[in-house]
């Protein structure tokens, strides 16, 4: 879908919700996304939902989610509803649309670039995202999902089974024989620690799944979370996982990460386990962007070996044994 395409049919969209007016473009990845005006001086976000990946049922149950979890106090984007009193609209095309309510702040970080901030500043920051990622799975266990619910699953099929939900990492076809030896020898790894790890009991349950820095908001004091549209079931280590992934190469990951681990810690517990098993779901991470590349990204675009190397890096470490970070 080209930038006009999409800009026709969000103006098409916009009629199905009382007041939305003014489109202005933010973003054109998986979703078209656009800022828009909503009535009482309010802004809210519009978004053109892509075809193919989510279905309707997904994303209405996205859409409930959101919707209970700001109902319980949560800061995050609280779908409006449309003049029918729907969670969404379909268009003349087939395509969904929703809209949501603006959720205020600034983006915690930017992949791929430095995270600002001193050692002591990025801590805290992400203590508040740590509390914020506890505070949306306690809050998420206290609520009944009705019968039709439906979301992907980012268990230990979705995330390693022959067909995972963002792809055969394994399989890249830019990958060196050495570094497919190596991401199938992650694979098997893996699959053993996340067997283990269920079968004593793992916590699972709702989980947003896609905690880039993007979609983390913070306002100097508390951080929020945006953009719901891979969220499904799984480990909920895998949130603190994800959180950690891009950090990697940052100079205070040992800082960011016990800020993320002592932060989950003061609404939701984590044992000795859990804190062993943490550098693999952000191995499983890395891995499950590889497979993500595969039907997005045109070949030669260097967000490929980016992703290759980093999993790569990754995966090596933690078959080796070698510490990825270290919590004070």
């Amino acid at each position: 879908m080209t930038d006009a395409e999409a800009l026709m049919l969000a103006r098409e969209a916009t009629a199905h919700w009382t007041g939305c007016a003014d489109l202005r473009p933010i973003s054109h990845r998986e979703n078209a996304v656009f800022a828009v005006d909503l009535p009482d001086a309010c802004r809210g976000v519009l978004r053109l939902h892509r075809r193919g990946y989510q279905t309707e049922e997904a994303i209405r149950s996205e859409l409930w989610w959101m919707d209970a979890l700001a109902e319980a106090g949560l800061g995050v984007p609280r779908p409006q509803r449309t003049v029918d009193g729907a969670l969404m609209a379909q268009l003349a095309d087939g395509r969904i649309a929703s809209v949501l309510s603006w959720v205020e702040g600034r983006p915690i970080g930017t992949g791929g670039e430095p995270l600002d901030g001193t050692p002591d500043e990025q801590m805290r920051r992400y203590a508040s995202v740590g509390r914020a990622i506890a505070q949306l799975h306690v809050a998420t266990d206290r609520i009944t999902l009705p019968p039709w619910f439906s979301r992907p699953h980012w268990d230990i099929d979705g995330l390693l089974g022959a067909a995972p939900f963002w792809g055969r990492f394994w399989d890249h076809p830019a990958a060196s024989e050495a570094e497919a030896l190596l991401l199938q020898e992650a694979r098997r790894y893996a699959r053993e620690r996340l067997s283990d790890h269920a079968a004593q009991g793992a916590d699972q349950g709702l989980i947003h799944a896609d905690l880039l820095r993007e979609n983390i908001l913070h306002d100097g004091h508390h951080a929020r979370l945006i953009d719901f549209d891979d969220s499904g079931f799984g480990f909920r280590l895998y949130d603190l996982g994800t959180a950690l992934a891009q950090n990697l190469e940052e100079p205070a990951l040992d800082q960011i990460a016990t800020g993320l681990i002592e932060g989950y810690a003061t609404h939701r517990p984590l044992t000795d386990d859990d804190l062993a098993m943490l550098p693999v779901f952000v191995m499983l991470r890395t891995l499950a962007s590889v497979g993500w590349t595969m039907p997005r990204l045109a070949p030669g675009d260097p967000r490929i070996r980016a992703y290759l190397n980093r999993a790569v890096r990754t995966a090596h470490a933690v078959l080796e044994g070698l510490t990825l970070f270290r919590v004070a």
